[in-house]
């Protein structure tokens, strides 16, 4: 009986989790989507800064612009596929070339 219990409240906590990893996912789609107003420079800040930080216009960073000066949106990561040997051989290097890497010879007579 106690068997059944435990698997009635593990069920219901189960389906609480997805449910609410579901209400979360909607809702960030939602927040996405939303534009924010700027953030301004509290009052007592105003006098000691040449500037107003809701005044300034967004400036993305260039990497993000195409050749015309508009917006990627576009995924920004992009990897290159490599075979295995060549994998192998890199990571091969990278071991041998490592500080804490002793030569075959090197074990051999210490």
């Amino acid at each position: 009986m106690l068997h059944l219990l435990y698997i009635l409240a593990f069920t219901i906590l189960a389906f609480i989790a997805v449910a609410n990893l579901i209400r979360n996912l909607i809702f960030f789609s939602f927040d996405r989507e939303r534009i924010y107003p700027p953030k301004s420079v509290p009052s007592a800040n105003q006098n000691r800064y040449p500037h107003n930080v809701s005044t300034r216009q967004f400036t993305p960073h260039p990497e993000l612009l195409d050749a015309a000066g508009n917006l990627i949106k576009e995924p920004l990561l992009v990897m290159r596929s490599i075979n295995v040997e060549d994998a192998r051989q890199k990571l091969d290097a990278l071991y041998e070339a490592s500080p804490g890497h002793r030569s075959e010879n090197q074990q051999e007579e210490g």
